[in-house]
């Protein structure tokens, strides 16, 4: 590979590990593959995924911080790791049912923690992607934490679907409680973590007189929530027995598609 090659995809991986979507990625896989039978393989997957993003991130970021996140996700999957070694049947039955909401439940704390530090996770990586003068102004700390709030709420979410499905339906594989609304909760904050900052910037710029794109619609945030319904619609007349909701999951899908994607659908945010 040519230098300029190297540089461009040094450049690009770089690009990767500053979001901090890339940080939660361990928890994500574990959160949504975590069950009865899976907890050995959810969570060696979640440390792997852990050691090498750490290893990652040291490689391309010679000399930088860790990153509070980084650590959380290392002591908490090799914590689980070697419990998961060392505990009872009884035990190991507990943690396949309940560990989905466990790390959820860390998750809300790690996210509101970090913000009544005043340090929210998102933080550390914003930073790496912005100019320092910038990294103490009133409208780049607001982003993080709105967007680590979000994120908090999202996990949260999570957790009480998963909680409900195990405790009150007593079925950890529901459909809507274990799978839906938590993908739903995570692809609502990763569309979140990706639209509030340009809606940021774009009014920065508005509000100093430079040109640029008007800040981006609500309707780009909620389209790619609505085209989730068709998908999910599927999922229903497949794996449930309510064909109708199904159905009309689908139909809503479409049609919100089509009225999200027409020109002046949805003002630009006022923030």
């Amino acid at each position: 590979m040519s230098t300029v090659g190297r540089t461009a995809a040094a450049s690009r991986l770089s690009g990767f590990l500053e979001s901090p979507v890339v940080g939660m990625a361990p928890w994500i896989v574990f959160s949504l593959l975590v069950g009865p039978g899976r907890f050995e393989i959810s969570t060696a997957l979640a440390l792997a995924c852990s050691i090498a993003l750490v290893g990652l991130g040291r490689l391309v970021h010679r000399g930088g911080s860790w990153k509070l996140l980084e650590l959380c996700d290392l002591v908490f999957f090799a914590g689980m790791a070697v419990v998961g070694v060392l505990a009872s049947d009884g035990t190991l039955r507990w943690l396949e049912t309940y560990a989905g909401e466990v790390s959820n439940i860390a998750l809300v704390l790690i996210a509101f923690g970090s913000m009544a530090v005043r340090m929210p996770f998102t933080l550390q990586y914003a930073r790496e992607q912005v100019d320092p003068s910038l990294w103490h102004t009133p409208a780049f700390l607001r982003t993080n934490y709105v967007v680590t709030g979000v994120w908090g709420l999202a996990f949260l979410v999570a957790a009480l679907a998963g909680g409900y499905g195990d405790l009150v339906l007593r079925d950890p594989d529901d459909l809507w409680t274990g799978w839906i609304i938590q993908i739903l909760a995570i692809v609502a904050a990763l569309r979140f973590t990706e639209w509030y900052p340009e809606v940021v910037r774009a009014r920065a710029r508005r509000d100093s007189g430079r040109p640029g794109p008007d800040p981006p619609r609500v309707a780009d945030l909620l389209l790619p929530l609505a085209g989730l319904l068709v998908p999910i619609g599927i999922a229903v007349l497949v794996f449930d027995t309510v064909w109708w909701l199904g159905a009309t999951l689908i139909v809503a899908g479409i049609l919100l598609t089509k009225a999200l994607r027409r020109p002046g659908a949805g003002p630009a945010p006022d923030t």
